[in-house]
């Protein structure tokens, strides 16, 4: 087994997971959730009496489970599934994940989970292991990345078990239609306090460090800042299991809540802000200058700009992911950055002493936190190794200047299957996988004629 997952199994891991168990005699079953591409859970439910077996290397999976499309189907161009023989991989429990679910009706815990090979390699298709390795090159500059997310969401009525891709799901509804200036507003915030309560507390449950929460634009629409990390992993593991606290705890108190990048046409996006700042060997910020911008910043901006819509498909995932991607809406629509300018791309909002750092804006709340994370450390590895120039910053105005980005899928994605960036940091197997992945995507929904379509056009023309 390889060095870096060697330490998540074995005897002391038994122990540390038996234990969990002797503590909470009450749990009825453990979830085993791997993250996939999608950014959606799949995995097992595990009787408490056999967690053992995770350290043991004796819980197994298809490797093909990460790259199901949205709807758990295989997918033949990925070259996975029945069509290599659907092999097995070997599941690694990350154990600091391990802990209980607060909102289940019968006692319940759940863990985090990697993969790797039968023979021990890294399973590269996992996105946990695609942002380890890219974390490996910052370990060999001796650099240590400082991460924290920031992410949106709307709560929604309850949505009906008819629901869902093609059985006719209409727009959500938010569950106060009457409210209004929603922004910052600590009323809007109070109508919800009891399920915003919970999801704290759920979160410190389940070890999650969140920050600030606060009322966003939209109608239903919060926004929750996570503790900044001197652990990237654990930056995008906290954000992918918040996401499912914040479902299970709404649909707990009669709601639903949504992570879609744009769930309403008229309305505001919801996004997955990133600020990363950087450490060497002895813990001082790379980044702090005390006068302007300091250089290294600067180059790692200029990364992250000329990666950017190479990237995109990353950042913006899916179909509904473009609907964001308009001016004056708080969803950069340019790679550009500045400073103290919430338009742009990249924005600084310090750039001295120890928060010094960037904010990458371009993510949509449905993005995969591993894979997002990837790519904004790979694009700062390619500025600061190339001493690349981000050019001058925006100072003020409407973001008129930069590279304009993709506005919609299948183009960016086309990018992303050529893109040099992308089969650097990512690999090239698994650049193939997901650009197959998002291809067989886009041929399916584009098959589909909406019902604003069969309204505008099936009797008038």
């Amino acid at each position: 087994m390889t060095k870096n997952l060697s330490a998540l199994a074995g005897e002391a891991a038994a122990e540390r997971l038996q234990k969990f168990v002797r503590d909470n005699p009450d749990i009825e079953r453990i979830e085993l959730l791997f993250p996939t591409i999608n950014g959606i859970f799949r995995g097992k439910w595990l009787p408490p009496e056999d967690i053992a077996k995770l350290a043991k290397g004796e819980l197994r999976l298809p490797v093909s489970i990460y790259a199901l499309d949205t709807w758990g189907h295989d997918v033949d161009a990925t070259g996975l599934g029945i069509v290599d023989g659907d092999p097995d991989g070997i599941g690694i429990p990350i154990l600091d994940s391990l802990a209980r679910i607060p909102w289940t009706k019968h006692p319940a815990a759940q863990i985090l989970m990697t993969m790797v090979t039968v023979d021990g390699e890294p399973c590269r298709y996992d996105p946990r292991q695609i942002l380890a390795g890219v974390l490996s090159r910052f370990d060999k500059l001796g650099l240590t990345p400082v991460v924290a997310t920031e992410l949106e969401f709307f709560f929604i009525k309850p949505i009906g078990s008819g629901a869902g891709a093609g059985a006719g799901a209409g727009a959500p509804e938010p569950p106060f239609q009457s409210l209004s200036g929603n922004l910052c507003n600590l009323d809007v915030m109070a109508a919800y306090d009891d399920v915003l309560h919970d999801i704290r507390q759920y979160c410190e449950t389940q070890g999650v460090a969140v920050d600030i929460v606060l009322a966003e634009a939209g109608n239903g629409q919060f926004e929750l800042n996570f503790k900044h990390v001197a652990d990237a992993l654990l930056a995008a593991d906290q954000a992918i299991v918040f996401k499912r606290i914040v479902i299970g705890t709404a649909q707990k108190h009669g709601l639903d809540a949504t992570f879609m990048a744009k769930p309403y046409g008229d309305d505001m996006g919801s996004g997955m802000h990133v600020h990363v700042s950087l450490l060497d060997k002895d813990g001082a910020n790379i980044f702090s200058s005390e006068n302007g911008v300091g250089l290294q910043l600067q180059q790692a901006i200029g990364g992250v700009l000329s990666t950017m819509r190479q990237l995109q498909a990353i950042f913006a995932p899916n179909l509904n992911s473009y609907r964001r991607f308009q001016p004056n809406l708080f969803a950069p629509v340019r790679a550009v950055w500045g400073l103290d300018h919430r338009g742009v791309a990249v924005r600084v909002p310090q750039s001295a002493g120890p928060n010094a750092r960037l904010e990458h804006r371009i993510c949509g709340a449905d993005v995969n936190p591993y894979l997002a994370i990837a790519a904004i450390l790979g694009g700062m590895q390619t500025g600061l190794e190339n001493q690349i120039s981000p050019g001058p910053p925006l100072e003020t105005g409407n973001v008129v200047a930069g590279t304009r980005l993709h506005h919609d899928w299948k183009s960016a994605v086309d990018e992303f299957a050529g893109s040099a960036a992308a089969a650097e940091i990512f690999g090239d197997d698994f650049r193939k996988v997901y650009t197959a992945l998002r291809h067989s995507e886009i041929e399916t929904l584009s098959k589909q004629v909406s019902d604003v379509e069969y309204r505008t056009y099936l009797r008038s023309i």
